[in-house]
């Protein structure tokens, strides 16, 4: 084998060393190109594409989609297998969308509890199956209680008994939860959530009773005696109505503020107080009255009632009369025997008299209605208070200038008109619905606001503004009187050095005068005169400046005018 071995080995030795650089390439590719090939296969096929949320399947349409429309507002997609099974991308999304439809009650009838715990576990004996089927339940349920929103972690003990022959000795299930609440999690006081837990459990665990489940928080403190939450949930129900209160209450401040900064300047109405009693009490009431019988119904358009009403009706008038007239007779019992008639009656005998009776039975009917209602909170007694400034005015003199009095600026107060008040009154009187009966109170003052620190700016900005006026004065004063002065220096200047160069050009007149005068005269008299080389292109300068004068004026004008303008 050793051998074999190393032959191959050679073999392949030569065949490499005879193959070329490209050759060589080409198989160091195929074969990296085959163990990445490979690998990615490995691992695509042994990552699962999905995971079942509930491993049993569900042929209920409607609950179907009940689970997939809730797990939808969780933001997870979601895929039905033709079988009727539900998945989801990966397994920490899938536990955490158990103990949602748990919680919620979503999981449909039938569908047997332990297909959401549903795990294969290879074992040898019958009872380590039955230690490591306890293990991966009490597993399964402490991730999902870890899944639950608001828990950092969770300890989950369940105790299973051992199984006695009769039923009245067997011992309960019993499980245990301890939590540690995330930071800034209500946990602790929501008891949808709690309960969820406590659901969870009970459809974990067969045969676990509610009585038999204790939760606790990190601290010990039992999450799970709703006995004794009575006060809790009634705080957090008067939680939730005083916040309702100031609901309505701010709905109704915002509303009054902008009317009312709409009519006097967010400037003068800076805040609007209102306070409302509500009475969050749902009473039944009963009631029995009586409504009189409306004969005739008031004509719309007449200005006064015509309408007929009477308290009741007769339905039936019975009416008997008796009269009786003639001598009052007593008996006197047989004869020869004393009657029993007293003597004051006695003396009345044979009497004329008259007697009338008269009977009347008279059947009415009168309306009732009785009225059996439930009434909802109400909105009691409202106040509302709100301050309105009057108005501010700088005082003026004539020329139209601030008054300026002991270093500030003089301003005058205008109160708010009674007439403006009582009209902004009633407007917040029929904002609010006013009631005299329910004890509404609207009260609207015209009290001045404290405008101190905004007088101190007012007065800073406008003496500031009048000092930079003055600068800005004083500063366009000095630049006026500086341009004035420079055009009178330049004024000045110009002309002394047009004197200058008058003077100049008159020297040097008279001297080319006099250099003239003399050549002439030494021109007469026959003598040689030298002329300097300087003095010869003078002259020759001059006759070309002459007769370039001569031939273009407009050019040795303007040519002029320019070294004026320079100078």
């Amino acid at each position: 084998m050793n051998e074999f071995a190393k032959k191959v080995l050679g073999q392949l030795k030569a065949l490499w060393g005879k193959w070329s650089i490209m050759q060589r390439a080409i198989l160091c590719g195929i074969a990296a190109a085959a163990v990445i090939g490979i690998i990615a296969l490995f691992s695509v096929s042994a990552t699962p594409t999905y995971v079942s949320v509930i491993d049993a399947p569900i042929q209920d349409e409607d609950a179907r989609n009940r689970i997939v429309t809730r797990i939808n507002q969780e933001g997870v997609r979601t895929n039905v297998t033709a079988g009727g099974l539900i998945q989801v991308p990966d397994e920490p999304t899938a536990r955490r969308l158990r103990t949602i439809l748990i919680r919620e009650d979503l999981i449909p009838r039938g569908t047997d509890p332990w297909a959401i715990f549903d795990r294969e576990r290879w074992t040898l004996t019958d009872f380590e199956r039955n230690v490591n089927l306890r293990r991966a339940q009490t597993q399964m349920i402490t991730d999902h209680v870890r899944a639950v929103d608001g828990v950092d972690n969770a300890n989950v003990i369940i105790v299973w008994p051992e199984r006695r022959l009769f039923g009245s000795e067997q011992n309960p299930v019993t499980a245990s939860v301890s939590i540690t609440p995330r930071p800034g999690s209500d946990i602790s006081n929501n008891r949808s959530a709690i309960e969820g837990i406590q659901r969870l459990l009970q459809l974990a665990v067969e045969g676990l009773q509610t009585d038999n489940i204790v939760i606790t928080d990190h601290v010990g403190t039992i999450l799970n005696d709703f006995a004794n939450m009575g006060r809790i949930d009634r705080l957090q129900v008067i939680e939730r109505e005083q916040r309702q209160r100031h609901s309505l209450e701010n709905r109704l401040r915002a509303e009054l503020l902008s009317q009312l900064q709409g009519t006097f300047s967010p400037d003068r109405v800076r805040s609007v107080n209102v306070s409302i009693d509500m009475d969050m009490s749902v009473t039944t009431v009963e009631i029995d009255e009586i409504i009189p019988t409306v004969i005739r119904e008031r004509t719309p358009g007449l200005p006064f009632d015509d309408s007929e009403i009477v308290p009741y009706l007769v339905l039936s008038l019975s009416e008997s009369e008796t009269r009786w007239r003639g001598t009052g007779l007593h008996p006197q019992g047989p004869p020869g025997v004393e009657g029993h008639v007293p003597p004051g009656y006695r003396d009345l005998a044979n009497v004329y008299g008259e007697m009338i009776q008269q009977t009347r039975v008279h059947n009415h009917e009168m309306g009732r209605r009785r009225v059996q209602e439930e009434r909802s909170p109400q909105v009691g007694r409202t106040t509302v208070s709100v301050n309105i400034d009057g108005t501010w005015r700088i005082v003026t003199d004539e020329r139209g200038n601030p008054v300026v009095a002991e270093g500030s600026l003089q301003r005058e107060f205008t109160p708010l008109p009674e007439e403006q008040r009582l009209a902004a009154e009633a407007l917040v009187r029929n904002a609010i619905g006013f009631s005299a009966a329910r004890g509404d109170s609207v009260t609207v003052q015209n009290i001045p606001f404290d405008r101190t620190a905004q007088f101190l700016e007012e007065d800073a900005a406008h003496f500031r503004r009048i000092q930079i006026e003055r600068t800005v004065m004083v500063f366009l004063f000095g630049l006026v009187l500086l341009l004035v002065g420079f055009i009178v220096f330049r004024i000045i200047a110009r002309e002394m050095e047009r004197r200058r160069k008058f003077a100049e050009e008159e020297r040097a007149r008279r001297e080319q005068a006099l250099r003239e005068s003399a050549m002439a005269e030494a021109e007469q008299d026959g003598l040689d005169v030298s002329i300097s080389v300087a003095d010869r292109d003078r002259m020759e300068l001059m006759e070309s400046v002459a007769n370039l004068a001569k031939e273009h004026p407009e050019d040795c004008a303007a040519l002029i005018r320019t070294w004026l303008l320079e100078e």
